[in-house]
Formats: C-alpha cells, structure tokens, sequence
C-alpha cells in the first residue's frame, strides 16, 4: 500500500504518466479484490464460520505450546468476552486443561485466565482465577468466566455493528472508485488534448513558412 501511495503520490507531481497508471491499474484491481472478498464472505458465510471453529480449536490445543498463539486466544478471549470456540468446554482439547482421570495438571478442568470475567476493582491479574473453574455447575461458572464462545460472540458483535461495518467498507469503496475515474477522466482529457495539438501542428506544417510563422514583436527605437 506505500508504494501504491508513493507511486501515486509521485506521478501525480510530477505528471508521470506510467506511474499514474500503475496506480490507477492496481487501485482498480484492489477494488475488484474487495468487492470479491465481501460477495464471497456474504455467500460462503457458514464455511467461514467453520473455519473460524477449526482455527480457534486448533489454537486452544497449541495454548501451551506456542507463546504467540497463547497470546492470540487470551487476546481474543479478553476481548470479546468469550472462551473457546462455543464454550468453555472446548478446553477439554488441550491437554493441560481437560477433565480426564489421567491429567495431573493443576490446571485440569479448568480455563485459561483470559476466560475469567474482569473485577474493575482489580489491578493485578490472577492467573489461577480458572483453576477448577468447569467443576462447578454452570450457574456457578457464569459467575467466574466466561461461558460463551467466541463465534458466536464474534457473530454478534457483527450484527451490531453491521451498519458501521457496511458503511466503512462502502466508503473505501467509493473513495477507490472516485480516484478510479478522476484517472480515467484525466486520461482522456490528455489523450484529446494530445489529438487536438497533433492536427494543429499538422495545420502549421502545412502552412508556407512565411505564412507559418509567427512575427516577433519589436519596439521602435
């Protein structure tokens, strides 16, 4: 996108053509690509949806194991207020946190801090606050964590903010299309401007040369 900008930027000031329509060219294809994504988003819904499950599955069974994907779902899970994909139970498939006999871990049964509901009174974050947390009933856990997951968290914060989502996209939209024919539009005042010169240097060439020139003006002395 910087280069795009700069190309831009730069052929605009100084009248480069080529760079003018570079810019215009893959200006034109970004908004094709994101007129494609949205279509495709809106009719590939449910698929989206699942892949979403199986990436954030796939993350709650590598918790432990990788620090960035650890901080993605604590990120995730602080944020929309949600564990797992569609609940907390969706810990049982890592290995520190499920409920099996055979798992020694202190963490067993439970869930990661992140999951915890948030004491505004609080400054320092407990980390064993979801320790045991799935061995209480679920009205008690509601009171600990989190008990919905996140897709569908996700989905509703979509709902919600669709209006202001739709509007940012279709502003984009618009401004990349406003550029899209300022070009266009420029392009062809050039290329008639270089058409109406051409027949008029065509016109001066015809001429006889004392008819074809220009007399220079001169003072008197």
């Amino acid at each position: 996108m910087f280069i795009l900008g700069f190309a831009g930027c730069i052929g605009a000031l100084r009248e480069n053509t080529f760079l003018l329509k570079f810019f215009s060219v893959f200006l034109g294809i970004i908004f094709f690509l994101e007129l494609t994504a949205g279509v495709l988003a809106f009719v590939f819904k449910d698929w989206i949806k699942d892949q979403l499950y199986f990436f954030i599955n796939n993350n709650i069974r590598a918790y432990r194991d990788d620090i960035d994907l650890q901080n993605l779902i604590d990120f995730t899970q602080e944020y929309w207020q949600c564990c797992g994909a569609f609940g907390a139970d969706d810990w049982n498939l890592n290995i520190y946190f499920n409920c099996t006999d055979s798992n020694a871990s202190r963490e067993r049964c439970g869930v990661p801090f992140s999951c915890c509901t948030k004491d505004p009174a609080e400054d320092v974050i407990n980390t064993q606050c979801g320790y045991d947390a799935r061995q209480k009933p679920e009205v008690d856990q509601q009171i600990v964590i989190y008990t919905k997951g996140c897709v569908p968290q996700f989905e509703k914060w979509l709902q919600d903010n669709l209006t202001i989502v739709a509007g940012i996209f279709i502003g984009i939209a618009l401004l990349q299309s406003r550029h899209i024919c300022e070009l266009c539009l420029d392009k062809g005042i050039e290329t008639n401007g270089d058409g109406e010169m051409a027949q008029w240097l065509r016109v001066l060439d015809a001429l006889p040369e004392d008819q074809g020139s220009i007399p220079c003006p001169h003072h008197d002395s």
